[in-house]
């Protein structure tokens, strides 16, 4: 036995680098306790191991007597003069278990012990390693399904994507190999737990550190994020550098930069913008192309209404409201957006001047002049080289108003 636990000793601290005290300390908790459960609880119970030749050794402490009932509590005057020659009857003294009444339970013990260390100094050393990692990119392979989480093979551990980390556009399968952001290390009963994520937002925020060199030395800062996982993020990012251009550094030269980052998104539409302290520029900005009328900002409870074109109003909402979600994640405001009806009105005001003056020009009723305005006639250039015929196929005229309305038009004017 001795032999064998120095040799075991000596493998794990070479091969595993775990130090043979931790081991030795282990060994011995162990003897203790198997000591206990065959003997009971003696007094002052002492496991010693030889550094040199491994040699197990158990001490206790005895009561000194002339007649020995129990030997794991009693000794002998004679045994105990040989740890304590002054010993007298009655003393308590510290002997020596004979080997022969351990000797089988030690060594299974010692096996035992140092296989069940070796398991939970591994995985310390695993969290040791691992537990500063939170918050960075890290490569795997998927390796099974526990339910919808997805666990994924790190090298020298496993990691566990929780479904709801995951992007439910995306499928995996036994084998592919991913990159996910680190969310949390937490060092639990079984082991250090990884947990995975490729639904977060900093993910996104990580990659854009990786391939955009001007954010990983600070030239170029990403001021907010919203994100959709799986459908689009918009990143808003700054440059205290007047010289550096945050959006073109970002995109890359022939946009490679943000390419590179919408494949590892599975194609995720990425939309990069310059950031904006005035919450009136930056919802201008989030909401582009859209062209914003007017933009007005409610203070006291943090909210903004944006007025834009009918034309560009589901431009500026998006698919599902997405781009005005994403929008007020990006500002940190409840957003609102309308359609701008002062230039509805201002276009229906215009139409109705132009009726009134083509109506009052030639002679017409406001039905007609309205059908000749609708049609793009509203000033005279409109009716150079137009015949009759043409103008009453444009309008639904008659021939002979259509004509009446050309011979007026080809009056001079006062």
């Amino acid at each position: 036995m001795n032999s064998e636990l120095l040799a075991a000793f000596d493998y794990y601290e070479r091969e595993k680098g775990i130090k043979r005290e931790i081991l030795s300390e282990a060994v011995q908790g162990a003897l203790r306790t198997a000591f206990t459960k065959r003997f009971g609880e003696p007094e002052g119970l002492r496991v010693e191991i030889g550094s040199k030749n491994g040699e197990i050794r158990v001490f206790l402490t005895a009561q000194v007597v002339e007649r020995v009932l129990d030997d794991s509590k009693q000794v002998s005057l004679p045994k105990a003069r040989v740890s304590k020659p002054t010993a007298q009857l009655g003393d308590m003294v510290e002997v020596e278990v004979p080997p022969t009444s351990f000797g089988r339970i030690a060594a299974q013990t010692a096996r035992q012990a140092i296989a069940q260390r070796v398991r939970q100094a591994e995985k310390e050393m695993l969290y040791d390693e691992f537990k500063d990692r939170a918050g960075e990119i890290v490569s795997g392979t998927v390796r099974r399904f526990e339910r919808s989480d997805v666990i994924i093979d790190l090298g020298k551990f496993e990691a566990v994507m929780p479904s709801t980390e995951r992007v439910s556009t995306e499928d995996y399968n036994p084998g592919d190999r991913i990159r996910a952001y680190v969310v949390q290390v937490e060092n639990g009963a079984g082991g250090p737990r990884i947990v995975l994520s490729r639904k977060h937002q900093h993910f996104v925020r990580r990659l854009f550190e990786m391939e955009v060199a001007e954010i990983a030395d600070r030239t170029v800062e990403i001021r907010a994020m919203a994100r959709e996982a799986g459908y689009r993020t918009k990143v808003a990012v700054h440059s205290a550098n007047d010289k550096v251009d945050p959006v073109g550094a970002c995109v890359g030269m022939r946009g490679q930069r943000v390419k590179n980052i919408v494949k590892e998104l599975n194609n995720e539409k990425v939309d990069i913008l310059r950031w904006h302290a005035d919450p009136k520029d930056m919802a201008v900005e989030a909401l582009k192309p859209a062209k914003v009328r007017s933009v007005t900002l409610f203070p006291e409870r943090k909210a903004v209404l944006v007025k834009v074109d009918e034309a560009d109003l589901s431009l500026a909402i998006g698919k599902r409201g997405q781009n005005a979600r994403l929008t007020a994640k990006l500002l940190g405001w409840e957003v609102n957006i309308e359609k701008d009806e002062s230039a509805a009105e201002k276009f229906q005001s215009d139409v109705q001047r132009a009726t009134a003056a083509t109506a009052s020009a030639y002679g017409l009723s406001e039905a007609d002049a309205a059908i000749l305005v609708n049609s793009g006639f509203r000033e005279v250039e409109a009716f150079e080289g137009v015949s009759a015929e043409d103008l009453a196929e444009a309008t639904g005229f008659d021939l002979a108003k259509a004509a009446a309305v050309l011979e007026k038009a080809q009056q001079p004017r006062a």
